[in-house]
This record gives structure tokens, sequence and C-alpha cells, in this order.
């Protein structure tokens, strides 16, 4: 069920957008008198969902939901009607128009996109405010990486400011550390000492690299295990990566002795909860004993309800205390000191590479969420907070694409099941629109890029045609179209295949 509800909300997404940037190349069009022959959501190669011819152009949908599209007279665009463009020029066509109404009819669909994402925020902001919360209210200071103690830095500590601008959301390092290139930081430390440290220049791509992503948050003292979970797929592929671990022949898993020899001799019926929906598995012994292999605090007899008090012999109070012993711990073992049922006991965990054993705990709401307020804000005021979060979620992906150009950063790169995974499992509109006003933005961004095929190349020409009084000759356009086409189609099944990859091996 969660997969056809985060469906839904993308297919719904993605339609109003791809229709409202098609209108931004119609609407145009049409008041330069220039034709419009098609207007369509989604593609339709072959035959349509849906057509209906009103006046001059024809509405449809298509049945491949891979964007959208207006066919322009005159224009050498997807649809290299060469046929037409042998014919002398009309008056209607594109070609006959003016550089400058061509200009603005290729950057309508961009503008729309921008300005609609920007409306967005500015009713999100209206309707729901700004969350803040400054770091100098932190009773308990912040939850620091671990990754981020070799220069300094360790959970207890309180970023105030970074390049001198006070810290208002916890959110706001990552972004400043990993895509704007703040490397300065003002630091209250735990003993109560403020401290200005400086950052190496490429620390960005550091924290990056190195899975630091998530650089600080609220701390809090949860310790107890809340679910066990796998921490990447099984090769069987029988058990995929995150699967809650319910039951074992409908056994709770907290009534199980993990160290039973008999366990691991036979198969078992798995009971798992994955994406919101509850299966049952049915697991071979080698199946099991590959469960076992992906669920190391399972396999080594932790429960829900436990109590990490200790992780190799480090006392533990916070939960980041737990994840930063576990950081040191990559690759081995790990001694935990368990408090089960008033009594304590000692088990041996493998850590993962990624720092995990899966398991997540119990309650994580912090003593510091008391800090967090929303601040509320007129229509007038919501108007420049809006522009403002558009801007930075327009500048903040733009600096995100230098990583594309690393190995990581290449593997990384998702489809449309990466988009869809944007959205909640349950849908809620605020979430909703707050995603949408980011992908509008994105795909703004996107269809300007000097990509032949996308609304970028076709101004890249305009504009060269513009400085120069020359037409680009109709070959070389026909040559870039297709070169772009290409490209994209590249780019696209590069992006849904490591999709595909990740459900299914990760």
């Amino acid at each position: 069920m969660d997969f056809w509800i985060k469906a839904a909300q993308l297919i719904l997404s993605l339609s109003l957008l791809v229709v409202l940037h098609e209108f931004g190349h119609y609407v145009p069009a049409r008041i330069f008198k220039t034709r419009v022959e098609k207007f369509y959501l989604f593609f339709n190669w072959k035959f349509s969902l849906f057509k209906k011819k009103i006046g001059e152009t024809e509405w449809g949908i298509g049945w491949i939901p891979l964007g959208g599209y207006v066919k322009i007279s005159g224009m050498i665009d997807e649809s290299m009607d060469k046929e037409q463009m042998s014919k002398p020029a009309q008056p209607w066509e594109f070609r006959s128009k003016p550089a400058w109404q061509r200009l603005i009819i290729m950057i309508g669909g961009v503008v729309v996109n921008l300005i609609l994402g920007m409306v967005i925020y500015i009713f999100i902001v209206f309707n729901y405010g700004e969350e803040q919360v400054a770091s100098e209210d932190l009773k308990l200071g912040m939850a620091i990486h671990p990754y981020l103690e070799q220069y300094g830095l360790q959970s207890g500590d309180n970023i105030l400011e970074i390049d001198g601008e006070k810290v208002m959301h916890y959110n706001d390092i990552a972004r400043g550390l990993i895509i704007r290139g703040q490397k300065t930081i003002g630091v209250q430390h735990a003993n109560g000492s403020m401290e200005e440290i400086v950052l190496p220049e490429d620390i960005d791509y550091k924290l990056f690299e190195s899975g630091a992503t998530h650089v600080a948050d609220l701390r809090h003292k949860s310790t107890e295990i809340g679910t066990l979970t796998t921490i990447k797929a099984s090769k069987n592929k029988q058990f995929k990566a995150s699967d809650f671990i319910l039951e074992i022949d409908n056994r709770s898993i907290s009534e199980i002795d993990f160290s039973s020899s008999e366990l691991r001799s036979k198969g078992h019926k798995v009971t798992v909860v994955r994406e919101g929906d509850t299966l049952d598995i049915s697991a071979n012994k080698a199946d099991f004993l590959s469960l076992l292999k992906i669920a190391p605090a399972m396999s080594a007899g932790l429960k829900i309800n436990d109590k990490i008090i200790k992780i190799n012999n480090r006392e533990i109070t916070y939960f980041d205390e737990i994840s930063s012993e576990l950081y040191k711990s990559k690759n081995k073992n790990a001694k935990f000191t368990v408090l089960r049922g008033g009594e304590e006991f000692t088990t041996s965990v493998y850590v993962q590479k990624l720092a995990r054993v899966g398991f997540s705990p119990k309650n994580v709401e912090s003593t510091d969420q008391k800090a967090a307020k929303t601040v509320y804000y007129g229509f007038g005021e919501s108007i420049g907070k809006g522009i403002e979060r558009g801007y930075t979620t327009l500048s903040d992906y733009a600096g995100q694409l230098k990583f594309l150009f690393t190995k990581k950063g290449a593997s990384s790169m998702g489809g449309f099941g990466a988009i869809g995974n944007l959205f909640p499992s349950t849908w809620q509109w605020r979430a909703f629109w707050e995603i949408t006003a980011f992908i509008s933005i994105i795909l703004a961004f996107m269809n300007i890029l000097p990509i032949p095929a996308l609304d970028g190349g076709h101004v890249v020409f305009l504009l060269y045609e513009m400085i120069t009084g020359k037409e680009a000759p109709e070959k070389v356009l026909e040559i870039a179209q297709y070169i772009g086409f290409f490209l994209i189609i590249g780019l696209v099944l590069y992006a849904n295949g490591n999709d595909l990859f990740r459900a299914l091996f990760d």
C-alpha cells in the first residue's frame, strides 16, 4: 500500500508540474501568434491514452510518464519533423518569429516552474510557519557526527555560528559545510569555553565521501532498542535493507534465544515489515543464516527493550555516544554491555562498514525539543520568506552538482524511484506541497542547462543568433537535438538503473 500512496503522490505532483511547465511555453507562443500543434501530458509514442483537437491544437495524454511536450510549428524539437522544416517558412511558425519572441517562448516553462515553486513556498510559510531551533537555546548541546571529532568537535558542543551567521536550525550546519562552501564555525564546547574552528578547504568532499552528511542533530537519551532491522539486502534477495523483523515462527523476537544452535540448524518463517506492509517470508536454513549476517544486532542476541549501558567499556548516556562508538568500530566487533530485566550481560556485535548494526532506539524525543519553535509570518512577510526559500533551494541544489563528478556521487544518482521515495508513505498535504515545490525548482534548473533537447539548449542557439545576427544552420540544430536526446535518455536509464540496483541489492 505504501508504494501506491507514494506513486500516486509522484504522479499527481509531476502531472501538475509538467502541465504548468508546458503552459509556460504554450501561453507566450499563442500571445505571439505561433501555432501550437500538440499539447501533451506524458509522451505518446505510437498511441495516446486520450486526445482531442480543439482549434489548431491537439490536446492529449500519452502513456510514457517521462514528462510532456508542446509541439510548436516550425521548430526543431523532439518530434524531428523534417518534412515541415523543408517547406517555406509560414508566418505562424516559430522560425518566422523574431529571436526575442522565440527566446521568451523557450524560457517560459522554466520561468513558470521557478515562480510556481516560490509561490508554493510562500503559502507553506504563511500556513505552517517556519521551524527554528536556535543552537544557543540547546541545553544538551548537539549530536555531532563522529567524523568531526578529529577537528576538535564532539557531541555536547554547540555550533552557534557558521561563517559569522547565527545558526537558526541544526540542518543549516550540514548545508553550510557540504553545499555552501562555509568553513568557519563558532563553537561553544560542553565545558562552556568558546572556540572558532576553521575546517579544511575540502571538508565538503570529505564529509560527503565519508557519509557524514548528517552533521548535527538534537541529542536524546534513548538507549533502549525499539526495533531490530536488517542493514542491507541478503544475497538470496529474500530480505531487503531496513526490513523490520517482527517474529520468527510466529514468536516475538523478544522471546527467542539467538545463541541457540538449534535456531541456526533449520529454516524458519520470518515476519517482517517492509515499507509499511507485513510480510511472511519462508526462509530455508541458508536463507536464515544469510538473514543473521545482515542483522548483526539480532544475531548477537540483542532484543527489543534492551538498554545499552556500555559499548567497548564506554558509559552510554546519549544515543549519539552509541553512534560514535559504532563509527570507531567499523568492520570489527564491538563489545556491548546491556541491561535486560534488571540484569547486565555482555555480547559482541559485528559493526558493518556503514557503522550500523541493525537497530533503532525506542524513543527519540529530545529534552531540547522544547527549544524548537514555529515562527509565523503575515502574508507580506511570507512572500519574502517564500522567495528566499525558493532561491536557497535552487542555489543549494546547484551546489550539490559538484559531487556528481565523484564515484560516490555518480552512484548516488536516482531516477523516478528516488523521487518517489521523497514522498511519505501516508498522504500528508504539507509534505506533498513541500516536495512539489522542491521538484518544481529542480525542474527549472535542469531544463535551463545548456544541453541540446532541453530548453537551455534552445536558449543557447537563440542567444548565439541574437549576438551574431546569424541563425544556427538547421543541420546543426538537428544533430544537436539528436545528441541531446540520446544524452538525456542515457542519463535517465542510468539514474533509474541505480534505483533498480538499490532496490535489489541494498
